[in-house]
Formats: structure tokens, sequence, C-alpha cells
């Protein structure tokens, strides 16, 4: 009886997703917010489903969800657009990690008497943006695709960089020693050897798929091979999401590199996907996506209204504060709409669950209040990137951010149809 619920609970969330994609297509409400408020209600609510029910089933899912979301992503990311948009993307990343870490900290040293090694050991954990979320929503919203390489980039970059700083906070606030060199040294080698790991590895697979393809029931080989790609980068220390990144933008632009420079490499072989290949994986998105949001929502822990309230303040903040980061940051680079709503997506996710549970296992003395306020901060910012964005889209909101990211020539940009020309 129970394997029967639990299949035909598979089968009516498949149709939900696709129900609430359609919802959003037609009244610009994100397909992520429902998808979360249903694992809340399934989980935390009437606990029918717990992330300890599923073991180790659930990180590893949300992983490959991680993992396939890049490469996917990555596939569609043009050199150009890559170029445009890396140095841009790198100083929103490193901006929007240091203002939320110390607006963080501030918040939690004057309202709540933590440490200040405490405080930002919690900016460091809420201090980036979640892959898993910004992507998706992103590619169904009207903005050019370089503010979308923008924000996937920094999606990506601040994983690395919420990882790195909150593991050496932990270590600092136990042995009471701080290594910012070695903290900056890991950074710079998880970002530079992940991506060469990516791209060597993507330039193999271009010389041997047109081999592979002649197997029978070859396509999921594609995906096998990312999965290997991304633990050998994790096994060596270094970012698995950033190899997995690198790997789908050199396999989509592989036949845009010079010849000469990649014959001895390729050999002449240099393939990529086909059109049936890239939709295959479009379906793989899609569905990965769908659990990734009600496992989210099932993991989210609300014990205690005065750590939800800390949150609350914590991200009223940061949607403000987000504001000059993005204007700072980018600049003329992101007018009018594509300005405001990068300025509004800032959704929390994988990295900030996993990291939450590790200042209360290495015993710091406020480790369980940074695990709740964590777990209340990704709600909230889920829930307020989503509204924010709707309201957005529906001209609610625009005036507020108009004067930050007025739009080019003067026009209002809401006033046009907001989904014509986005995406040169």
């Amino acid at each position: 009886m129970e394997t029967a619920l639990a299949i035909g609970f598979v089968g009516l969330l498949i149709f939900l997703a696709h129900l609430f994609a359609a919802l959003f297509e037609r009244t610009r409400i994100p397909d992520v917010l429902p998808l979360v408020v249903l694992g809340l209600l399934i989980g935390p609510g009437v606990k029918l489903i717990t992330p300890e029910a599923l073991g180790k089933v659930g990180p590893v899912f949300t992983t490959i969800s991680l993992i396939i979301i890049l490469f996917q992503s990555g596939l569609g990311l043009h050199l150009a657009t890559l170029r445009e948009s890396l140095l841009p993307g790198i100083r929103l990343t490193v901006l929007n990690f240091i203002v939320t870490m110390l607006v963080t900290a501030a918040i939690v040293v004057l309202g709540v008497r933590m440490s200040l090694l405490e405080g930002l050991l919690l900016g460091a954990i809420i201090g980036g943006t979640s892959s898993a979320i910004v992507i998706p929503m992103v590619g169904r919203l009207p903005v050019r695709v370089e503010t979308r390489a923008i924000l996937l980039l920094e999606s990506t970059f601040s994983d690395v960089l919420c990882i790195v700083t909150a593991l050496a906070l932990i270590q600092a606030a136990r042995y009471h020693e701080v290594k910012p060199t070695l903290m900056l040294g890991q950074i710079i080698a998880s970002f530079l050897v992940a991506t060469v790991i990516g791209a060597l590895a993507a330039f193999f697979w271009s010389a041997t798929l047109q081999r592979v393809r002649h197997l029978e029931n070859s396509m999921f080989l594609t995906p096998a091979f990312v999965f290997v790609i991304f633990s050998i980068a994790e096994l060596l220390g270094y970012s698995g999401a950033i190899a997995a990144l690198a790997f789908g933008v050199v396999l989509g632009n592989v036949q845009n590199f010079s010849p000469s420079a990649l014959r001895g490499l390729l050999r002449g072989r240099a393939v990529r996907l086909t059109q049936s290949e890239e939709a295959f994986f479009s379906e793989i998105v899609f569905l990965l996506k769908t659990f990734f949001f009600v496992y989210i929502g099932l993991s989210i822990r609300l014990t205690d209204i005065g750590p939800f309230a800390i949150g609350v303040g914590i991200m009223a903040v940061l949607f403000l504060v987000r504001v000059p980061v993005v204007w700072g940051a980018l600049g003329k680079s992101v007018p009018g709409l594509d300005g405001a709503l990068a300025a509004v997506m800032i959704p929390k996710g994988l990295a900030a669950a996993v990291l939450a549970s590790l200042p209360l296992q290495a015993g710091i003395e406020r480790g369980a209040i940074i695990q709740d306020i964590v777990y209340a901060v990704i709600l909230l910012s889920i829930v307020g990137t989503a509204l924010l964005t709707f309201l957005l889209e529906k001209r609610i909101l625009w005036r507020p951010y108009a004067y930050f990211f007025p739009a080019e020539g003067g026009e209002d940009p809401l006033l046009a149809n907001p989904h014509e020309g986005r995406d040169g």
C-alpha cells in the first residue's frame, strides 16, 4: 500500500509541476513557490515525509540535480556572452558575498549578542545564491542573455565562497586561528583547477562522442560522464559544480575553438550535442528541478519563532542592500527590468542547507540558533525572491527600482511587452 501511494504521489507531483509551469506562463507566478510550499506542507506541516526518512538519498539526489542543471546551463552559454559576463559576474559575486557577511554579522551581533566570529560565520553560510533555484527562474524571466549569464555565474561562484569561507571560520572558531591567505588560495585553486578539469574533459568527450553514439541506449552516457567529472573534481578537493559548468560551456562551444589549437587533441572530430540530446537533457532538468524544490521545502525546519523573526529581519535588510550591490557591481550593464530582477535574485538553497548543521556539529556555542536562522532564511529568501519577481513583472514594484536601474533611452520597460526583445 505504501509503495502504491509513493508511486502515485510521484506521478501527481509531475502533473502538478507541469500545471505550475503553465500557471507561471499565464500569471508569471514563479513555479518555484508552489513546489516549495508543497514540500513544506508534506514535510514540516503534516510530517508525511521527512528528510531523515530519505536517508542519504536526499542529499545525493539534490547534488545530481545541481550537476545536471549546471551542465545544461553551460551548454546554452555562448563564448561571446561568457566573455562579456565573466568580470561583472565575479564583481557581483564578491561584492554581494562581502556585504551579506558584514550586514548579517552586524544584525546578529547587535540584535542577539552573537560573537563577531559567529555572525560572520552565519553571513558566510547565507552569502551566496542557489544555482538550482536561480537558473530555472532566470531561464523563464524576460531578461537579456548577458544578465542570465551574470546571475548564473554568481550562483555558481558564490557556492565556492560560502563553503570555503564557512569551513575556514568554523576552523577559526575551534582553534582560534584565522588563515586568510590559505582561504584565498583555496578559493582561487578551486576556481581555476576545476575549470581546467571540466574543459579538458569536454574536449576529450567531444572527440569520442561520435563513437559513443553508435552504442545502444547511449543518451545517458553524457550525463554519466559529467557525474564522473564532478566526482573527480570533488575528490581532488576542488569545486565539482564549476567543473560541471565548465564541461557544459566547452562542450556547447567546442566547434567555435580554433581548429589549429585543438587538432592534436580532437583530431578533427570535434562534435557537440545534437538538438534531440539537448532536448532530452532539458526534460531531465525539468523533472529534477521539480523534486529539488519539493525537497528544499521538506528540509526546512521551523521550530522556534525567535530564529524565524531574526531571519525576517536579515532578509528584509539583504533585499534592501542588494539594490546598491547590483548597481555598484554592474552599473549600466543591466539597465531597467534586468537590473531590478537581478536585485531580487538572492534565493538560498542547497549549499546553505548543507552548511547550516556544521557549526552545531563543530560544537560552536550558538550553533543551534545559527542552524535555525539559516533554515528560516532559506524559506524567506525563496518566497521573497518569487514574490518580488512576480511584483516586478506585474509592474507593481517597478518605480522604487527605477531610480537605480533606469531603462535605456528613458523608456519605462514595463510599458511595453516585457517578453519582447529580451533574448538578444
